[in-house]
């Protein structure tokens, strides 16, 4: 496409910002480093394509990996290009592919009303899984039997395949463990995060007509946070851009740092092999942090052989060195932090609110709190638990979800006792031995609560409350066809008891 005119909207954007912003059709490669602007160049470049190249938003699909990053995306295009930003496909990896799933899923078996697993479900079923093949959790803990079963998901690898290419007693127990979760999530009508990346590729890969209707749909794929992906994204980016060729991938390798959770960084590095005809654009100048900051990291990773070779750089102000302290142990080091704060409080130096604390885990907080605490030093801890983490808005959200889809056993065990209805472990054991039985004739756990009746061994009084749990979900259930989700919920809070 041609060069921007000069009072073009991206006339406020620094030389490699724009050329960045200019390069539209093709693979283009932007290597982004650390506070250069990355998001304005993003934004920016979309409502040029826009506004002054004329490509359809609807054309434009750009995938982030935050839901925050989406939505700060979206509303700065917005601002720029005004109501036509709603046309754009702006999202996650999972939101997107979910979208996609739902649409066109039940080519493939996926019902269009699937509900999404979070982690704590998805442990919940792997626990459930490491349970049926009697198998001891201390020495196959659950996180890592999960962690296993979603790298080989991020590989595009089936049960059977990962079976196939187990090495080892622990691949063993995860390759059967896998097997057994998928089975139970297909009982609860549900996907976890993972298996939206893997059966969109499925999707795409398996079935031409669905492909060619998205690569018709969309022509311009923009993907951020390259370094960061991982083969199955990678993958379902190919499969949509392949007809077009119009793809532009913004990140930098030196930023790469979840390798832990299937990340691989040798994608972004690997990008001028796969695409010879590239352009390839490098954001190098820092707005972000001072001089010496800047100059500190850029020694620091230039150790690493294996990068793009690029050199961030900065006109902001050179500030004091960077100081490093090593101490002996977690504790000295909380001490030092704290009485250097407490030094430049105390001298009027600097304020509490100045100072900023960053700890990798949240068991790492007691140390630096405890330090705070005998100095005098006043303090909050920022995060702790999210809103939809609390106990009490997982449980309504679970009723929700039921209602939506019966199926989720997973949700139904949560919410079959909460608020005390007098249905204890017992009962529900008892319940679901109708439900499963010996695992060859099952049926899903909500329809087992409905024939409680047909379960002898429990008493009567047992019986009374579940058949009254089962009662209370149905006339909920009816409620739901025909009120607005509002005061359904509403109606989920009184009728539960939840309100009392």
């Amino acid at each position: 496409m041609p060069k921007s005119p000069p009072n073009s909207i991206l006339s406020q954007l620094n030389p490699q910002q724009r050329e960045a912003a200019e390069c539209i059709d093709g693979p283009v490669l932007i290597f982004a480093g650390a506070g250069s602007g990355k998001t304005r160049a993003l934004t920016y470049r979309i409502a040029h394509m826009i506004r002054e190249c004329g490509v359809p938003p609807e054309r434009i699909l750009a995938v982030t990996f935050t839901n925050k990053a989406a939505s700060e995306m979206k509303e700065r295009i917005r601002s720029l290009v005004g109501s036509q930003a709603r046309g754009i496909w702006a999202g996650t990896f999972h939101s997107i592919c979910a979208r996609m799933l739902r649409a066109d899923g039940e080519v493939i078996g996926i019902p269009s009303n699937f509900v999404i697993f979070d982690s704590a479900e998805q442990q919940s079923l792997v626990k459930e899984a490491l349970a049926v093949l009697d198998v001891d959790p201390k020495q196959f803990p659950p996180p890592e039997v999960h962690t296993r079963i979603s790298r080989a998901k991020n590989e595009l690898m089936s049960a059977s395949d990962f079976r196939r290419t187990k090495k080892g007693s622990f691949e063993d127990v995860a390759a059967q463990a896998y097997r057994i979760y998928q089975d139970k999530l297909r009982q609860n009508n549900a996907l976890d995060f993972d298996d939206l990346l893997m059966r969109a590729v499925d999707l795409l890969a398996e079935h031409h007509e669905v492909l060619e209707k998205y690569q018709e749909r969309l022509h311009y794929v923009l993907v951020d946070e390259y370094q960061d992906i991982n083969h199955a994204q990678y993958r379902f980016v190919r499969l949509l851009s392949a007809k077009h060729g119009n793809i532009c991938v913004v990140g930098d390798d030196d930023q790469s740092i979840y390798g832990w959770r299937g990340a691989n960084v040798g994608i972004i590095l690997a990008f001028e092999s796969d695409y010879p005809d590239c352009k390839v654009v490098k954001l190098e100048q820092n707005y972000r942090s001072s001089g010496k900051i800047i100059e500190c990291a850029a020694e620091v990773i230039g150790n690493n052989p294996d990068r793009a070779q690029k050199r961030l750089w900065t006109e902001n102000h050179p500030g004091d060195n960077v100081v490093i302290y090593e101490a002996i142990n977690e504790a000295e080091e909380a001490e030092w932090v704290a009485a250097s704060i407490h030094n430049q409080v105390d001298k009027r130096l600097a304020k509490p609110g100045d100072f900023a604390i960053l700890y990798r885990t949240n068991a790492m907080s007691r140390n630096f709190e405890e330090a705070l605490i005998a100095r005098g030093v006043p303090y909050r801890v920022v995060g702790g638990l999210r809103f939809y983490e609390r106990a009490e808005i997982r449980n309504a959200v679970a009723y929700m979800r039921v209602l939506h889809n019966p199926a989720d056993g997973v949700s139904l065990r949560r919410i079959v006792n909460k608020p005390t209805r007098g249905i204890g472990d017992t009962t529900l054991r008892a319940v679901e031995r109708l439900a499963y039985g010996d695992g060859s004739d099952s049926i899903p756990l909500y329809e087992a609560l409905g024939r409680v009746r047909e379960i002898e061994e429990l008493k009567p009084r047992a019986q009374d409350a579940v058949a009254a749990f089962h009662l209370m979900m149905e006339e909920l259930r009816a409620k739901a066809e025909r009120v607005p989700l509002s005061e359904l919920a509403h109606a989920v809070i009184e009728d539960t008891g939840y309100a009392v």
